[in-house]
């Protein structure tokens, strides 16, 4: 490609740089938000919200941060993210991954009408051929 494997590595580099900014940021947050709840103030619904994700987001970082600090695993890092596409915490996903998700869930409602309209045309048929 046009871009040097080093360009890439950067780039990669400064992308989970940024996902892990970002779930500092969070994680910061959350625990201002657990201080709270301890302190016995009442969160709001987003609030709540938010503190959920991080916490998810901190449970998928275990088996993540095994493949940063083992050597080797970041090479198995796409294979296991093909076969555990939720594994990633939410601060990492791309705008790519965003809309993968977006086109597999238009593609499976797609594939559901696909199927109700052949479901129904079969029936019609049926219908026809008993009548007929």
């Amino acid at each position: 490609g046009g871009r040097s494997w080093r360009q890439r590595a950067v780039d990669e580099l400064r992308h989970y740089c940024r996902g892990f900014h970002l779930l500092w940021i969070d994680t910061t947050v959350a625990a201002r938000m657990v201080w709270r709840l301890l302190h016995g103030q009442v969160l709001t619904r987003r609030e709540r919200r938010r503190l959920l994700r991080t916490c998810a987001d901190l449970f998928r970082l275990v088996p993540f941060l095994v493949f940063v600090i083992v050597p080797f695993m970041e090479f198995l890092l796409p294979v296991f993210l093909k076969l555990f596409p939720a594994m990633l915490p939410s601060t990492f996903e791309t705008e790519s991954k965003k809309e993968e998700k977006l086109k597999k869930k238009l593609s499976a409602r797609l594939e559901l009408a696909t199927f109700l309209r052949e479901t129904i045309a079969e029936v019609a048929r049926r219908n026809k051929a008993d009548t007929g």
